[in-house]
């Protein structure tokens, strides 16, 4: 397999050379192993995956360290955190840059003993699946924002992405873009099964395959709608309280994104519920028997999926440079009422809804997402609520779609085509 280049690769090194150590976090499949064998082809590494391993580790977690010299790599750390505190002694008494490379699929429980134990000495670098940019090898690096400053760099590097849909279709695990990549109906059914019976099962002993498995097809049913975990336990028969643990575990395994709900004083908001997104859409389509890029594209999930595909590309430009998209990323959705375009092209009157909010450097940066390659001033009437937010500054608005060019729709509002994600 030819080794696609990574957004994340300076990163990595960077945190390597600057931190005592450096974790790397994400879901399964995304290429956690693969891009630290790339950039460190020379450090000892360790899977615990191996019962041998795993046994030794845990039997004397000192001494299993101590067998070992630096720097190492330990993959799948999460399977014996107590790791971390001996690395902490370790690196205590040894001092020095670079001594440790962890990597683990649960981020949440990863990230949680690493800043009790190693606070100040590791650095935790999120690695999200392909994106655009990596599958089309164009080297711009910055995380998206619809600025003049954004556009004036990105537009020196646009590449016309083709087959957009059946990439959506495919999803972007590494392996799928492999010269002899697998079927994709048994990638996923395997994807899917050693997730639910490893990753999952490590988390809470969840037995029931089959009750899971309908639980994340009702989620990913859902994907781009606000969250309702009442109506998700009507689907799979379980309870209001196992479905909030359950999303919780696809949270913490990188499988889903919630993204929260703007709030503010000057607004009114009565959407309090997060919207929820799979964080790839190949395996959304495989959850929902989307089994075609064509029957996917003309479905009645295809707004929903153009929609979890460019919030998931505009996350990915965040992680590949080491932001915290949460704290940068929302949605709004109000009581205040705006100009709507009907399919019979009849005005009419709709509650206010936004599908993503930028804020960043105390500017609100306005985003709608939709799958046309004709859009109208209508699907930007919405981004006059932001003036009320007199708190904040307002930035350009973008309406994210399929246009073939980047044009002025009205003041401060842009068309942007996917590219310029």
């Amino acid at each position: 397999m030819p080794y696609i280049n990574r957004a994340a690769e300076k990163l990595i090194t960077d945190s390597f050379k600057t931190f005592k150590s450096v974790a790397v976090t994400g879901a399964r499949q995304v290429g956690k192993t693969t891009i630290t064998s790339h950039v460190f082809p020379n450090i000892r590494r360790i899977n615990l995956r191996s019962n041998q391993l795993f046994n030794a580790a845990k039997t004397d977690p000192d001494l299993f360290l101590k067998s070992f010299e630096r720097p190492l790599f330990v993959d799948e750390i999460q399977r014996v955190p107590e790791l971390i505190n001996s690395a902490k002694v370790i690196i205590d008494d040894v001092g020095g840059k670079g001594n440790y490379l962890f990597s683990g699929s649960q981020k949440w429980e990863l990230m949680k003993g690493l800043s009790e134990s190693l606070a100040g000495m590791v650095s935790i670098v999120e690695l999200s699946n392909l994106s655009m940019r990596e599958l089309y090898d164009i080297s711009f690096n910055q995380h998206f924002v619809p600025s003049e400053e954004y556009f004036s760099e990105r537009q020196k590097e646009i590449k016309k992405y083709d087959n957009i849909w059946k990439k959506i279709h495919n999803g972007f695990y590494p392996e799928l873009y492999d010269d002899n990549s697998p079927n994709w109906e048994m990638f996923y059914d395997s994807y899917v099964r050693t997730y639910i019976e490893r990753d999952v099962y490590d988390i809470t002993k969840v037995k029931d395959f089959n009750t899971f498995f309908r639980f994340m097809v009702s989620v990913a049913a859902r994907t781009g709608s606000v969250l309702e975990y009442q109506s998700i336990a009507n689907d799979v028969g379980v309870s209001l309280e196992t479905i909030r643990i359950w999303v919780s575990i696809l949270q913490k395994t990188d499988i889903v994104f919630l993204l929260q709900p703007y709030y503010s004083s000057h607004l009114t908001r009565n959407i309090k519920s997060p919207k929820i997104y799979f964080r790839d859409t190949g395996l959304a389509a495989y959850l929902t028997s989307w089994l075609t890029p064509e029957t996917l594209e003309h479905g009645a999930m295809n707004g929903a999926f153009f929609e979890t595909f460019v919030i998931n590309e505009i996350i990915k430009s965040y992680t590949n440079v080491g932001k915290d998209y949460s704290k940068y990323l929302y949605y709004y959705r109000g009581k205040d009422k705006v100009k709507r375009k009907n399919e019979n092209n009849n005005i009419e009157y709709e509650e206010c809804e936004i599908d993503l909010i930028i804020e960043e450097n105390g500017t609100l940066y306005p985003i709608e997402i939709k799958k046309t390659s004709n859009p109208s001033s209508f699907m930007a009437g919405s981004f006059d609520v932001l003036d009320k937010e007199i708190s904040k500054n307002k930035g350009n608005g973008a309406i994210i779609c399929l246009s073939e060019y980047k044009l002025k729709l009205k003041d401060n509002v842009f068309v942007l085509p996917i590219e310029y994600v």
